[in-house]
């Protein structure tokens, strides 16, 4: 199949599940993507034991299209700069602390806790395996998804300094995440399943994929705004954003730095100080509406693309009984690692938004990022549990949380016996 074929096939099933969403479903449209998808593969692998080979078709596409490069090698760029320009940067500036708290803190510390909850329901169930597997699930499934939780935001009416927290956590996270993860895999990689660890490694690690990555995105990004500030034609302002996407995307891995948290960093940048005052009203207009498109296109096609993937996953009842566990573990890690901060910061006297910790954990929407992580594990045994457990965690994000957070906000908001908390 070639690559068109495969683009075409793909985009034709997210137009069609879109349009059958929004006539008949009314699902927010990522969680309607991945249940349309979900219910087809379903559907696929029942044939399958009619003698029917079009699971074994998909496979072979899944295959072709592979979702770990895709994604990580740089369809996530587009996606994460399209959310960072719409981010305030003043009231990035006055959550800054919170933010960094939630994006760096609060992820490592969730790491901590998915890891040791999952080395004792894995043993609880006989499914043990080792502890730097665990640590690597826990790497892999604490970042919030930027994807789907800036999707879901779009639809929920949250206060402006909520919404920004949760954007601003979901597209900084993922670089933290992704750090952690390369670390425990560049061990397992070298010395085994042995839990021998390199701290020093991992602190030169989160020195120079993260703040190389956050110093990368801030250079090009002003670079870029000086390029836009020189002329006023909104194509080429438009082409310069996709050139910075790219080839900001394709340096920064090169550099072997963060490459999400460069094209944040430089989203950020343009869609604050070069909007405001490089870009004439026309090219603003013209520069979110392609943007948009970009964005929902890209969605569209990615949550298809992750309902798909449940043909790739090992079916043994003790693996979805331990993701069955793993919901409330993460959950519970979720919990933890932003109400130990927020009570922090309650010390210090500063003001949080009523049943904050409450949004906080049900909003921490995890998405493709954390299937496409686990598909790059090595072959083996460790890799079926971890990815069907991700998958499941993964899909109860998207198909409960994200369908009830709108309800959650709006009865939160009314203080209808929910707590004031972080």
């Amino acid at each position: 199949m070639t690559p068109f074929t495969i683009l075409a096939l793909l985009l034709t099933l997210a137009a069609l599940f879109s349009y059958v969403n929004h006539r008949f479903i009314g699902l927010p449209n990522t969680a309607a993507l991945m249940l349309l998808s979900l219910v087809l593969s379903l559907s696929l692998i029942a044939a399958a034991t009619f003698g029917l080979p079009l699971k074994d078709e998909l496979e072979k596409l899944l295959k072709q299209v592979d979702l770990g490069q895709s994604l990580l090698g740089g369809l996530l760029s587009f996606l994460l700069f399209a959310g960072a320009l719409n981010i305030e940067l003043d009231q990035l500036r006055e959550q800054r602390w919170r933010i960094f708290s939630l994006a760096f803190v609060s992820t490592l510390l969730s790491v901590v806790v998915v890891a040791a909850l999952a080395y004792g329901i894995f043993h609880w169930l006989g499914l043990g395996i080792p502890f730097l597997y665990c640590l690597l699930f826990g790497a892999l499934i604490s970042p919030t998804d930027p994807v789907a939780v800036l999707g879901l935001l779009k639809k929920a009416d949250a206060p402006p300094s909520l919404n920004v927290k949760i954007a601003g956590e979901s597209l900084l996270n993922d670089g933290a995440g992704l750090v952690a993860f390369l670390f425990f895999l560049e061990s397992l990689l070298a010395t085994g399943p042995t839990l021998d660890l390199s701290w020093q490694r991992g602190v030169q690690l989160l020195l120079h994929e993260g703040l190389g990555g956050i110093a990368l995105g801030y250079a090009l990004g002003w670079f870029t705004y000086y390029l836009i500030k020189t002329v006023d034609d909104y194509h080429l302002e438009i082409l310069l954003t996709l050139a910075l996407v790219s080839g900001g995307y394709a340096l920064a891995l090169a550099l072997h730095t963060s490459g999400p948290l460069a094209i944040a960093t430089a989203g950020i940048v343009v869609g604050n100080p070069a909007r405001l005052r490089a870009m004439s009203q026309k090219t603003r207009e013209n520069l979110d509406t392609f943007w948009e498109l970009i964005d929902e296109i890209l969605n569209a096609l990615l949550f298809a693309l992750v309902g798909l993937q449940v043909v790739v996953l090992k079916f043994h009842a003790s693996y979805f009984v331990a993701a069955a566990a793993m919901i409330l573990a993460v959950l519970l890690a979720r919990a933890l690692s932003v109400g130990v901060p927020g009570a922090i910061f309650r010390l210090f006297g500063r003001e949080v938004e009523r049943g904050g910790l409450v949004l906080l954990t049900w909003g921490g929407l995890r998405g493709a990022v954390s299937v496409a992580l686990a598909l790059t594990l090595p072959n083996g045994r460790e890799k079926d549990l971890l990815l069907v457990v991700t998958y499941v965690v993964v899909a109860f994000s998207i198909l409960v949380q994200g369908t009830t957070m709108p309800f959650l906000l709006r009865r939160v908001l009314s203080g209808e016996g929910v707590p004031p908390a972080v």
